[in-house]
């Protein structure tokens, strides 16, 4: 790295464009390699997809590169959790199956993973969630799965760094790009490599891979809610939709099934791209106990700023249905974030020693600390992200 002078701008040996759960995955590795490194936010804090999750580390779920990622990425949470006194849930996730299609892809997977996924039957499956489900036939459990708070875990991480040494500017929005350098509002700065890690918002500053790659924006509706019934949920809460979503699951021979019998009952869910999850918020936050409830998904280049009141009734009739109670909506919020048929990554080079990263699947959080190390290359071969295989779980 070239030493900075009076007149030039200060150096980096990495910069890194966005301050979610893939720049600071970024931010991570490099800063722990000895490398001097800045984070460049447009916000005075990270509000974008990264906290408007579920805070679900969907390890389990994965398929391909995606889960050797998601096995990595692993390792780091509860790494980087240790380190920074993030809370960190390690009860998994049951799959919960109320038909016999859920059920043959829950078995079938089982089958293929080993150990990892353990059958429930239904008793099985109540006594993990703390209540039982109507109509439930068995489950599954997932045990690598992993939960955080993401509003909070994300600052704290980001927090965590800057105490090892990364300058994280706020409020810096970045006006150019280019090899070796960036230029923001808030000054410029030079460095030996740039990372954009922007998530759908990479089309602002790279169109044409973006356009390359299809990236679309995916908008969806998430719901915070308290339940009548005194409920405590240690894992998270997968249903047959979700049995779609990921490719794991939608993978197997069975999932053509269950695609069908979904289409055909329920095909309010179809509509709106449902998948119909749950997590509940940690003991340490101020929403202790709130369930977030989850989630729709429709898709486009540029989305719509209406938002239709449907899509959240869908939701909120579902889950009274699954758990036999009423619901008192607390807080309600639309995510963002990158989509792609072409594939769960965006990693492209529009520069000399630019990359331009976007997880454009929805797994962020799940496998964002893999992808990082993978993209650095910093200690171990590089895993070529799948760019072209065609996704079957993350677009409609």
């Amino acid at each position: 790295m070239t030493p900075s002078t009076a007149d030039s701008p200060a150096r980096f040996d990495v910069a890194v464009i966005g301050a979610g759960i893939v720049g600071l995955a970024h931010a991570w590795h490099a800063v722990r390699a000895g490398l001097k490194v800045v984070v460049f936010e447009r916000d005075e804090f990270a509000v974008g997809a990264s906290v408007r999750n579920f805070g679900h580390v969907c390890t389990s779920a994965q398929s391909g590169r995606a889960y050797e990622y998601a096995l990595r990425a692993r390792e780091e949470w509860l790494t980087i959790a240790d380190a920074a006194g993030i809370p960190v849930a390690q009860a998994g996730t049951v799959a919960l199956a109320r038909r016999p299609e859920e059920l043959a892809v829950l078995e079938e997977f089982a089958d293929e993973r080993g150990d990892d996924i353990l059958m429930l039957t239904a008793d099985q499956a109540a006594a993990k969630l703390g209540f039982a489900a109507d109509g439930a036939l068995g489950g599954a459990w997932l045990r690598l799965d992993l939960r955080v708070d993401a509003p909070t875990a994300v600052p704290a991480i980001a927090a965590h760094l800057a105490g090892l040494g990364v300058e994280i500017r706020y409020r810096a929005n970045v006006l150019a790009v280019q090899t070796g350098r960036v230029i923001t509002t808030r000054g410029e700065v030079a460095a030996d490599r740039i990372i954009v890690a922007v998530g759908h918002d990479v089309d602002r500053f790279f169109p044409d891979a973006a356009d390359e790659h299809g990236v679309l924006r995916c908008r969806l509706r998430m719901i915070e809610a308290d339940v009548s019934a005194d409920l405590t949920v240690n894992p998270a809460l997968f249903t047959g939709t979700s049995l779609l979503r990921y490719d794991g699951f939608a993978e197997t021979k069975a999932a053509e099934a269950l695609r069908d019998a979904l289409h055909r009952e329920t095909p309010e869910l179809v509509e709106h791209g449902v998948n119909l999850m749950m997590t509940q918020r940690m003991p340490h936050t101020a929403q202790a106990g709130r369930l977030v409830l989850g989630d729709t998904h429709h898709y486009g280049v540029t989305e719509t700023p209406f938002e239709d009141e449907e899509s959240d009734a869908v939701l909120l009739e579902h889950f009274r249905r699954l758990f036999g109670a009423e619901l008192t909506v607390r807080r309600r919020w639309r995510g963002v974030y990158a989509s792609s048929p072409n594939g769960p990554y965006l990693v492209a080079d529009p520069a000399p020693g630019v990359t331009a990263v976007s997880v454009t699947s929805g797994i962020g959080m799940t496998t964002a600390l893999g992808l990082a190390a993978s993209v650095l290359d910093l200690d171990r071969p590089r895993l070529e992200p799948a760019l072209t295989r065609p996704s079957t779980a993350h677009t409609k």
